[in-house]
This record gives structure tokens, sequence and C-alpha cells, in this order.
């Protein structure tokens, strides 16, 4: 079989795995394609872009930092950013585990996507805004902790992109065969 690329768009709720204690919270729910791993992760409460591959290769070069994929997500923060703080997320920001590399972030209008269940807490008083933010790296909740980091908790994060390839129209539990 040669070597093939599933693109997924992981619903909120759902493992990046095959195996759990619950399989509707799994990777199994959705896909039964024998011999595909997930090429790194989305947590359990993060949506969007998870690319699975039966080519190990791939799956490490996706995955490993060291090689530098570039990550897209969109997220909705709580509050309005300041200027200070979308510096801080492009020149790098301290983490508990060192500086982050320099990220892409700009203000987004509001994306035209799906609902997420649960939705999430909106709060009356306080506005939300919509960033895109571009890594390189794949630290463990990363990007949620970067924006906590300057003061603007992240309420919804959906990856859009990893390198070159786009979530596009998939619908949470939808996956497509991809060129690799």
């Amino acid at each position: 079989m040669s070597n093939q690329i599933i693109l997924f768009n992981k619903p909120y709720g759902v493992l990046s795995q095959f195996t759990g204690s619950d399989p509707a919270e799994t990777l199994a729910a959705y896909i039964s394609m024998p011999n595909f791993y997930a090429a790194g992760r989305l947590d359990k409460d993060s949506e969007g872009l998870l690319i699975l591959t039966n080519d190990g290769q791939l799956q490490h070069r996706l995955a490993n930092p060291r090689f530098k994929c570039e990550k897209t997500y969109w997220i909705q923060i709580e509050g309005v950013p300041t200027k200070e703080a979308l510096m801080k997320l492009q020149q790098g920001v301290l983490l508990k585990d060192g500086i982050t590399r320099p990220a892409k972030v700009k203000i987004l209008s509001e994306p035209i996507i799906w609902s997420r269940v649960p939705p999430i807490r909106f709060r009356k008083n306080i506005p939300t805004t919509w960033l895109e933010i571009k890594i390189t790296e794949g630290r463990n909740r990363q990007v949620r902790r970067m924006t906590a980091a300057v003061g603007y908790p992240t309420l919804r994060l959906i990856r859009v992109a990893i390198g070159s390839w786009q979530l596009g129209k998939l619908q949470p539990g939808e996956w497509r065969l991809a060129n690799n």
C-alpha cells in the first residue's frame, strides 16, 4: 500500500488517539482505516486539522519541532488584546519551559465556522477577539499557555492548517484522503 495522508477535522472532546476508556471519544469513532496514526496531536478541548498517515517518516517529520513545520490556529480569546500583548506573542513568550519561538499573529474578524458543542462560556460584559496565530513548534498546550501568559485566556482553539495542508470545508468528524 502506498503512503497516504488523512486530513481530519477533530471535534471538540475527542482524543488524538485510537484507544481510550470511551471509544466514542477517540479517533476510532471516526476513522476505520488500518495502520494510520496521528502525526502530532490536538488536545481534547481543541478542534480542527489533525493529519493521520501510514508513513512513519512523514509522521516523525510533522510531529518533531526540529523540522519547524508551521501550524496555523484560529483562536478566540477573552478580552481585546493590546498592541503590547500582540508584540510579545510575535517576539516569543516566556513560559515555564522556556521562551517560545516568535509567532505570526494577527487579529481576525469572527470566522464563519461550525458551532461548538458545548459552546464556550459567554460573559456579556467581557468581549472576545479572534486571532490567527502561526507557530513552528508544538509544545504541550503551547498556544493556550502563550495567550494566558500575555493576559488573554484562550476560549476556543481551532487548527486550520499544518504546512500546506488546509482544513478547508471539512466539518467536525469529517475526513478525506490528501496528497502526500
